[in-house]
């Protein structure tokens, strides 16, 4: 047995421990079974390199489709571009308000411990302002991931990569050909220079960027044509927020929006969150609760791990690839 895997299946029996390995089973089992799983991502999950496992798992077939908050889809990137540019602060939690204005005199823009360098932001800006300009030009649109995997496209990028490209869960999903549903699109750095491009008149119009309720349409008919080929499908989720809530109401709108009343439910569900539930939190809500919106069923498998997804999510993805 791999060392990860043996690991946590002699060491992790009891409380978060226990959920996080049987978590890792049930989707093991999902995917034995036939099923495929959704992602589900909030945080800053790129900024923290978890494309270190996640691109293997898109890439070996664990993966099958991406909701995440339109950050993590833009932070892969600059990560990819610009890593050796990042500067990791190791007692951040120490920073005074003049040492944070030094950072921003000095360009950068600080995740926790981890500073992005604002100049990977706009040689970024500079290609997708292209990229969105001709589109709006031709009278044509795109989701926001689409735009992402043409900038891939460039091939005189790849030789300015700063972390190997295996790395890269974005590129790894551009190769595997996955959509990444990225609602709220707006609320991230790319989202907000193109919305100043277009007051600026840079870019002709909003309309190159599709809709939110276009890529809900797009998730309803992807899984659609699973419960067409009767291929179930999982729920991951990685914290809380628009990039978990989005994609689970897919089915429920199908149900109670469309009467399709005999239409399956999520096969499988699993969140890593730090929420509680006493707040009145969707994101500390705990599974059962989505029964009574159809979003689950009493006999679907359920995991919620109250824990750190920056040290979870490595563990089962390992776990999952057999590692």
């Amino acid at each position: 047995m791999a060392p990860i895997t043996a690991f946590m299946d002699h060491n992790f029996r009891h409380f978060n421990a226990r959920e996080t390995v049987e978590a890792a089973r049930g989707w093991v089992k999902l995917l034995d079974e036939g099923g495929e799983m959704l992602l589900a991502m909030a945080g800053a999950m790129s900024t923290g390199e978890i494309g270190l496992t996640l691109a293997d798992m898109i890439r070996q077939g664990k993966i099958h489709i991406i909701s995440c908050t339109a950050a993590n889809l833009e932070e892969d990137l600059f990560n990819l571009f610009a890593h050796n540019e990042y500067e990791v602060i190791r007692d951040w939690r120490a920073l005074s308000a003049d040492d944070e204005e030094a950072l921003l005199d000095r360009g950068f823009n600080r995740v926790t411990d981890t500073c992005i360098p604002e100049t990977v932001m706009r040689h970024t800006e500079r290609i997708l302002v292209r990229l969105w300009s001709e589109a709006a030009d031709k009278g044509e649109a795109y989701f926001p991931y689409e735009y992402a995997y043409k900038l891939l496209d460039d091939p005189t990028l790849a030789q300015h990569y700063q972390i190997p490209a295996e790395h890269s869960w974005v590129l790894a999903a551009k190769e595997k050909g996955i959509p990444i549903l990225t609602p709220g699109w707006e609320d991230c750095t790319l989202g907000n220079i193109f919305c100043g491009n277009v007051m600026l008149g840079n870019v002709k119009s909003h309309k190159c960027i599709r809709t939110g309720t276009e890529q809900m349409e797009l998730l309803a008919r992807w899984y659609l044509d699973h419960v067409e080929r009767n291929v179930p499908v999982g729920f991951f989720q990685i914290g809380g927020g628009i990039a978990g809530d989005f994609p689970i109401c897919v089915v429920p709108m199908l149900i109670q929006d469309m009467k399709m009343d005999d239409l399956p439910l999520w096969a499988y569900f699993a969140q890593i969150s730090d929420s509680t539930t006493s707040y009145g939190s969707y994101s500390g809500a705990v599974p059962n609760e989505k029964i009574t919106w159809q979003k689950l069923h009493r006999d679907t498998p359920k995991f919620m791990i109250n824990s750190d997804a920056a040290i979870v999510a490595p563990l089962i993805f390992s776990y999952v690839l057999g590692r």
